[in-house]
């Protein structure tokens, strides 16, 4: 299955809340799904989601700092550890579950770190301080083929200038979910992303 390449972050989502607020999301297109471990009941509501959505959406944990985390998301069978930071050790303990790997990075030599401890992925964070400009440099000397993804202050007017800088998605964070917002204007704002996503990298619209 083709996934976009962005990551809706449920940051402070709660479990009763989270299959209703999946399936909007999926509704919309967006079929990656990151929920925060310092969200309410993250270990609940990654089961939840999963069973709401997990024949078609991937369900991973965000604001993963330890293995003692990464132990855990791999009993639920969450499918993907995002961290703010480029801890090595969670990094390799990740990829020894078998899950992937997307940690934090802003600088050069954090992203190196990351991938040498096997990344699938980097999450530069905060996007919005390095630039579209700033990513642009380093997408320069960093491997063609490996996905990086801009998080962190980024709007969907800001999805043209990262994509020309090599960005090739996006984390989603307050801008698609706040605690206490519906599924249904949920899945609005994620409407507006997907549409502008799919003119920016699909051309279309």
């Amino acid at each position: 299955m083709s996934h976009r390449n962005l990551i809706a972050i449920l940051r402070g989502v709660h479990s009763s809340e989270a299959g209703d607020i999946a399936r909007a999301l999926v509704d919309a297109g967006i079929t990656l799904i990151e929920i925060p471990l310092n969200s309410p009941d993250p270990f609940e509501a990654i089961p939840a989601m999963k069973k709401a959505v997990g024949d078609v959406a991937k369900i991973g944990a965000g604001t993963v700092l330890t293995v003692e985390d990464v132990d855990r998301l791999k009993e639920i069978n969450a499918e993907f550890v995002v961290s703010p930071n480029c801890d090595i050790d969670v990094i390799a303990h990740t990829k020894k579950c078998g899950m992937g790997s997307w940690p934090g990075v802003m600088t050069p030599t954090e992203c190196f770190a990351a991938i040498k401890a096997g990344a699938d992925g980097l999450k530069i964070f905060p996007a919005s301080q390095v630039g579209a400009k700033g990513i642009g440099a380093m997408r320069a000397v960093l491997p063609k083929n490996l996905p990086v993804f801009a998080v962190g202050g980024v709007e969907p007017i800001d999805f043209e200038d990262f994509a020309k800088a090599g960005c090739n998605g996006f984390g989603l964070g307050s801008g698609i979910y706040k605690p206490g917002m519906s599924a249904e204007e949920v899945g609005r704002r994620a409407l507006d992303y997907v549409y502008t996503y799919d003119a920016v990298y699909r051309g279309c619209h």
